[in-house]
């Protein structure tokens, strides 16, 4: 969540997916969805960056009533994933980040998404990467973040994608850049689980910001977040 000092790295390191997202692609007039979309940022970042409408999917009522309070432009409606409450090729683009990875019937979602996009419609999925994110955890086992259900590579991510009926997949990675210091992931874990925090440690999570992380196709093994771009055809 934004504002919250303990969680700024993970705050931006998100946001720096959706600001890739507003800049990369054509979002004016467009209409999108957010799925999985939190308390709201992400899909608000999509508003300004000039979509035509923004309709964020949340389960979470707390989360679902933060977001019809704080980002009025957005359209938020609270509904269970397995079944969006959106007509047949409605949406132009599809966003969906750090949402799959909690989820229990993947293939539905996907399912949902084709439904709900329009042809040539756009699909972006982002979430953590296995190799980085729980090293030594493989395929199909369960990992160590007690809110995943699974956790994926780059080529299970274009496997699923184009296994769901979707064309032109992409795959991109979400890298440190040169701000950050090495192992400051594994430095937070630590401190999150002993609840003590050096002021170091603060100072240095506070510093991050959405331009110490690069989006780049290259090393993708190797990345933090992958992200999956594709279309309906």
């Amino acid at each position: 969540m934004p504002g919250v000092a303990r969680e700024n790295y993970w705050f931006r390191r998100h946001e720096a997916a959706y600001a890739w997202i507003a800049h990369r692609f054509d979002l004016v007039g467009a209409s999108i969805v957010d799925a999985g979309s939190g308390e709201g940022y992400g899909a608000n970042i999509l508003l300004q960056a000039g979509a035509g409408e923004v309709t964020a999917l949340e389960y979470d009522e707390s989360a679902a009533a933060h977001s019809r309070a704080t980002y009025p432009g957005v359209t938020t409606i609270r509904i269970n994933l397995d079944a969006m409450p959106l007509a047949d090729a409605r949406a132009d683009v599809i966003v969906t980040m750090q949402v799959i990875e909690h989820l229990w019937d993947l293939p539905r979602f996907l399912g949902e998404c084709r439904r709900v996009l329009r042809p040539g419609g756009l699909l972006v999925a982002a979430t953590p990467n296995r190799l980085t994110f729980s090293p030594g955890v493989g395929r199909g086992q369960k990992p160590a973040n007690p809110f995943h259900v699974e956790e994926f590579d780059a080529d299970q991510i274009a496997g699923m994608l184009t296994s769901a009926g979707f064309a032109d997949v992409e795959l991109w990675g979400v890298h440190h850049g040169p701000g950050i210091r090495e192992g400051v992931v594994q430095r937070q874990v630590d401190a999150m689980l002993a609840d003590s925090w050096s002021p170091d440690l603060l100072n240095e999570v506070a510093r991050v910001r959405v331009a110490d992380f690069e989006l780049r196709t290259e090393r993708i093994d190797h990345c933090l977040d992958l992200i999956g771009v594709a279309r309906r055809p």
